[in-house]
């Protein structure tokens, strides 16, 4: 098939092969590629405003049993370092992040060997009971599997209490790449493909609004990451009618410095701009089924990311008033809800203030610009 009969097909909608996907990658000119992307966007999202965030990232606990060669950010159980959030900073950090604007927690942190169901149903309920109004995009599904591991439960229990505890939302953290060859290599402690895929696919008949993700750039092959996408569009086109599935697609590149992965396995983040943007414009065109598309400033920086929105992104993510673990490995970039508003205007776009459901929120009227230092 030649490639003006890929695009075409693409523009229908229709769903692109592992090996036409390919295609498109190695053979398509960037301009050509992002141009199909960019009219595909226009359709899925005929608004053109590009969509932001305020919330903030922060870290139930840093003790992890999984291992993970690409990450920095977790102790070993007893480590000097190891921490537990406690209530009181929580009730610190939601209400700075009030203060500037934001409406959410991203509440994320290890496989901590001892805590189990109970841990987090009564976390959540505590914040909720103090803070009504708070979002919480909790967990993901990797932090799920290990839940139900502990508890001899099954996904499906796991999350109902979850949800009934004050899960607003599961996150697609810990996808990395959807292939075991793949997550053997860097990240053998957390469940497998399979279970990832069906705790999100668990989390759809539950009505839980979900997102997906995918971390390249480190040992996958492409052919890897065309699996990958087609794993996660087969999930959304399992969803029932009434669910959300997943909201949005966000692609990142590996951040390496320190790593394991790069100081045992000589494995180093190359991806250049264009092989991101190509990356961004063959994500909307792979996932028809998946609405909203984040290009990724935080690892990419803001002029990558920028032209990312000429390439089938609609979304440029949240500002993060705190994130810890992707800096971690070395991601540099910060913005300001001033800064990233500027970007995308820069951009030739509206910028339109959103919240995790893609639901707009107006501006709040009073906002403190925040300087944090972490």
């Amino acid at each position: 098939m030649n490639l003006a009969d890929l695009y075409s097909k693409a523009l229908k909608k229709e769903f692109l092969t592992i090996e036409e996907g390919e295609s498109l990658i190695n053979e398509a000119p960037l301009t050509e590629l992002m141009f199909v992307a960019d009219e595909l966007r226009k359709i899925q999202v005929p608004h053109g405003k590009v969509t932001w965030q305020i919330d903030r990232n922060v870290n139930t606990t840093n003790v992890c049993i999984a291992n993970c060669k690409f990450c920095n950010f977790y102790r070993i159980p007893g480590h000097a370092d190891a921490y537990i959030t406690n209530l009181e900073t929580y009730k610190r950090k939601i209400e700075e992040t009030f203060r500037w604007g934001g409406d959410q927690l991203l509440l994320q942190g290890g496989h901590h060997p001892e805590l189990g169901l109970s841990f987090y149903t009564s976390l959540f309920r505590q914040l909720k009971e103090l803070y009504p109004s708070l979002k919480l995009h909790t967990l993901g599904p990797p932090e799920v599997a290990h839940i139900c591991k502990l508890e001899k439960m099954s996904h499906h229990e796991v999350l109902f209490e979850l949800k009934k505890a004050g899960m607003d939302s599961l996150p697609g953290a810990g996808a990395e790449i959807l292939v075991d060859r793949v997550r053997r290599l860097i990240s053998k402690g957390k469940c497998g493909a399979q279970e990832w895929l069906d705790i999100m696919r668990e989390a759809h008949k539950l009505n839980i609004t979900t997102s997906a993700t995918m971390m390249f750039g480190h040992v996958e092959t492409i052919r890897e990451r065309f699996e990958h996408l087609v794993k996660l569009r087969e999930v959304q086109s399992q969803k029932p009618e009434n669910a959300k599935g997943f909201l949005a697609f966000i692609p990142w590149t590996f951040q390496d410095v320190d790593t394991l992965l790069a100081k045992i396995r000589g494995i180093h983040n190359l991806t250049t701009p264009e092989e991101y943007i190509r990356m961004i414009a063959i994500s909307r065109i792979m996932l028809p089924n998946i609405k909203n598309i984040q290009a990724s400033w935080l690892t990419v920086g803001k002029q990558t990311a920028q032209l990312c929105l000429r390439a089938g992104a609609n979304d440029f993510g949240s500002i993060m008033l705190e994130e810890n673990v992707v800096s971690a490995a070395g991601a540099p970039h910060r913005f300001t809800a001033k800064g990233i508003q500027e970007a995308i205007k820069e951009a030739g776009f509206e910028p339109q203030l959103r919240n995790q459901q893609y639901e707009w929120r107006k501006m709040p009227e009073t906002m403190e610009e925040q300087v944090i230092n972490y």
